[in-house]
């Protein structure tokens, strides 16, 4: 990595763009697993830079706070709940304004490095409700002057909350300033709800399945505000810890260790893989640090939650630190950083400020409760992945997400750029401007074709693409047809552009963090009513996570002007046997239209 320049593949362009696209991913995977994406040290630099000004503007936030005294007296106030409370709400702004999770060009954000408010501020952009058909007034998929009031107040409220006083002592927990009032919790939770069933993307943007719960916590009176704290922190990360029970984690390792800034040398970054250059499967290194890091975000919080002080109490958290700084300091594509910087806090103000306050301090069953609904919707997030989004399923970064890939005609590029209301425009225009030509683009373009197949979905997809550019008609036969081989199709596959679902999202809704529930058929049927795209313009290739319990992955085909043409599976086990650029995995057909549409 230069500290200005990127690290760039060195290929003969002219021989190179010859290839398949298989062929053409071969030299950018291998590049991937020496060097990762290449980023300059400067951009790294940037990500750190905006960490710390997010730390400093919750300081400042904090010590607006009456009886919130001392910039550097933090030992006299971290524990605080009021403290607690406003970080949550510092940091919930803080991402549904678009500055955290998914900001800048480490997930492919350019022009503008940021969406969100840039987006749900303004009339027509797209919205996706969660549950149009069940819920009353939800229905539609354009935003309204009533939507962005809605977004407009859900800032305000937060604003409001985070230059507010306390309400008072409260002895049980040894505070001295108190919580925030509570009908400004409510506020925020209220209009958080209803803007979230008219729009699912603000809801998930604003992470609501860690700072809404954390919210919901501050309804409660005394030590169950603690101890309702701990528990959602501690269901978030024994549903990390239990999503990571699969064979897809160990790619997510050896892929985030080849971009790791802080291990530079390549030599142990090939480590990490079973045999460089020609074995690109996750090494003896990834396998066991994958294991290992499960096991830590599995075990250690319960020592650290059943403690309640003393040597093993302190033990734990300052495992659970590293254990955050790790995931940080690798600067991880999607860049989740402020949420790491988060959980380390929450570490040190609710597990060590108040180490002594547990279970049996209980003063009614809400916290069980919150704690009850919570994990549940884990438990349904990881046996039902269709129906339940990887954020508040809590299967952050298992590799093992719902995923799209959507093959574009540059006539129907042309119309989504023509037909939505946006201000990004499409990526692969981004990456021109960027780079400067169109040559390196296309580089750089398969340069994220090798980072999306060193997962194991990636494999599927780039298979399935070909199913998809082909047509049904050319591809499959009648349903129930059973295995035929991935890359089967006779298509012209020169006429597509390959994008990826998260790229698509980016543009056309305003965020994006690795959840194929943003650019499922939901979103297809927004754009076809917007765009008109002709039968063949845009196909869609849709692939959901694996549930827990089944070693297999569910996919549908679908073309924006006609609708699904084919549905099946693929094995897991299929999957993790191949390199980065084989697409040829195994595909089983269980349903197909009689036609080509």
């Amino acid at each position: 990595m230069g500290f200005l320049e990127q690290d760039a593949p060195v290929v003969d362009y002219a021989e190179w763009s010859k290839g398949t696209r298989a062929e053409k991913i071969v030299p950018m995977a291998r590049h991937w697993a020496e060097v990762g994406f290449g980023t300059p040290v400067v951009l790294h630099l940037f990500y750190v830079v905006k960490v710390l000004l997010y730390v400093l503007g919750a300081w400042l936030v904090v010590l607006t706070t009456a009886g919130i005294d001392g910039f550097t007296n933090v030992a006299g106030w971290y524990a605080e709940p009021i403290v607690y409370q406003k970080v949550v709400f510092y940091t919930m702004l803080f991402e549904v304004v678009g500055l955290g999770c998914g900001f800048g060009p480490l997930n492919n954000r350019f022009f503008p490095p940021m969406g969100s408010i840039l987006y749900w501020l303004r009339p027509k952009t797209i919205r996706l409700p969660p549950w149009p058909n069940r819920v009353p007034l939800t229905a539609g998929d354009e935003r309204t002057p009533f939507d962005v009031a809605l977004y407009a107040a859900l800032l305000v409220a937060l604003l409001v909350a985070l230059f507010s006083d306390g309400t008072g002592p409260i002895p049980e927990i040894g505070s001295r300033v108190g919580v925030l009032p509570v009908w400004q919790t409510v506020a925020i939770l209220a209009v958080l709800a209803v803007a979230g069933l008219r729009d699912k993307v603000i809801f998930l943007a604003a992470r609501g399945e860690v700072y809404g719960s954390l919210a919901v916590a501050f309804l409660f009176t005394g030590a169950d505000i603690v101890i309702a704290a701990k528990l959602v922190c501690l269901v978030i990360w024994l549903g990390a810890a239990t999503s990571k029970l699969n064979k897809h984690f160990p790619f997510v390792i050896s892929t985030m260790m080849s971009n790791n800034p802080v291990f530079r040398p390549r030599w142990i970054k090939r480590r990490f893989f079973e045999h460089f250059p020609d074995d690109l499967r996750p090494g003896r290194a990834s396998r066991w640090l994958a294991h290992f890091s499960t096991a830590v975000e599995g075990l250690v919080p319960l020592v650290l939650f059943f403690s309640h002080g003393g040597w093993p109490t302190y033990l734990a958290a300052f495992v659970m630190l590293c254990f955050h700084f790790g995931i940080l300091s690798s600067i991880p594509m999607g860049v989740p950083l402020e949420w790491n910087v988060f959980m380390m806090f929450s570490v040190l103000a609710l597990f060590v400020g108040h180490a002594g306050i547990g279970l049996g301090d209980l003063g009614s069953p809400w916290p069980i409760v919150l704690f009850a609904v919570v994990a549940g919707t884990v438990v349904i997030g990881n046996l039902f992945p269709r129906r339940v989004s990887f954020l508040p399923g809590m299967r952050y970064y298992a590799g093992n997400w719902d995923t799209s890939l959507w093959c574009i005609k540059p006539s129907a590029e042309a119309k989504i750029a023509a037909g939505i209301v946006a201000i990004a425009s499409m990526p692969a225009a981004q990456m021109e401007k960027f780079y400067g030509s169109k040559e390196t683009a296309e580089m750089y373009q398969y340069m994220g074709y090798a980072f999306r197949s060193f997962n194991t979905h990636g494999r599927a997809m780039f298979t399935l693409a070909h199913r998809a550019m082909a047509g049904s008609g050319q591809i499959a036969g009648s349903a129930g047809s059973g295995q035929i081989a991935g890359s089967a199709g006779s298509g012209d596959e020169e006429d597509y552009v390959l994008t990826d679902g998260e790229r698509i999202c980016s543009t056309a809704i305003g965020w994006n963090f690795g959840d194929g529930h943003m650019h499922n058929e939901q979103l297809i049927t927004a754009l076809q009513k917007r765009c008109h795209f002709e039968p063949g313009e845009v196909r869609v290739l849709l692939l959901d996570a694996q549930p827990i319990h089944r070693q297999r992955q569910e996919y549908r085909l679908v073309d924006a002007a006609t609708g699904e043409f084919e549905r099946g599976y693929v094995m897991v086990a299929d999957m993790v046997t191949r390199q980065p650029w084989d697409d040829t995995v195994p595909v089983h057909v269980t349903w197909s239209a009689s036609v080509s549409p």
